[in-house]
């Protein structure tokens, strides 16, 4: 699989951040989540998964930018 980079809200390219794969999915680099309350707050989770925190902000420039 191959990256793209798509943006950042981050300075120097730190996260969290966005990429585009070859294979038509998402990757999201972020700190991941490890508040217990927020952390059972989550459903199905499985081995080798977890959860990464991103500001909307950048969520929504990236949107704009793919659907532009």
């Amino acid at each position: 699989m191959r990256l793209r980079f798509l943006g950042s809200t981050s300075e120097a390219g730190a996260c969290p951040s966005l990429y585009e794969t070859d294979r038509g999915t998402i990757v999201v680099q972020g700190m991941a989540v490890t508040d217990p309350d927020a952390r059972a707050d989550l459903r199905d989770v499985l081995d080798g998964e977890t959860a990464v925190e991103v500001p909307r902000e950048l969520l929504t420039e990236i949107a704009r930018r793919l659907l532009a």
